[in-house]
């Protein structure tokens, strides 16, 4: 068995290859894939039937490759327009709410948006009646401070 893989070291190098694709699956970081990628050259260097050494260095040298040169164009048409994704309580700003308790004027009281109840202060200061449409300006902690909205039926 051991002079079979030591003759046919391609398939060493595509077991290598496919393990780190399937390591890949699960982390979503790219480097393994650069390493299926450099397995990949390893895989072609032994069908060529380059030296054991020459293989991994071809191993290594597209490995780097794969990290320097491709990762970071993959990474980046990839993730494109994430940054500009809000998350968790970010993501209500903007967000119209109905007035559960009444807010009044320098005091705060209750919204409910989405299902969820926030304690909300008035942007300007006033009072809201109990029921009036509102939209979220700005969360200072747990505290949603909202602004009236006039919807037109």
């Amino acid at each position: 068995m051991i002079t079979y893989l030591t003759s046919h070291f391609w398939i060493f190098w595509l077991l290598i290859c496919v393990l780190c694709l399937i390591l890949e699956i699960s982390t979503g970081t790219f480097y393994l894939l650069c390493f299926s990628l450099g397995a990949l050259v390893g895989v072609v260097a032994a069908g060529l039937q380059l030296p054991f050494w020459l293989q991994v260095l071809f191993f290594v040298i597209g490995s780097a490759f794969s990290i320097l040169c491709i990762r970071p164009f993959a990474m980046k048409y990839l993730h494109r327009g994430e940054d500009c994704r809000t998350s968790n309580a970010d993501a209500l700003i903007g967000r119209i709410g109905v007035v559960i308790e009444e807010i009044e004027a320098h005091a705060n009281g209750y919204v409910k948006v989405d299902g969820d109840e926030w304690k909300a202060v008035s942007a300007d200061c006033t009072y809201i009646e109990k029921g009036a449409k509102v939209r979220i300006v700005e969360m200072n902690s747990i505290i949603v401070t909202v602004e009236k909205v006039d919807i037109v039926k």
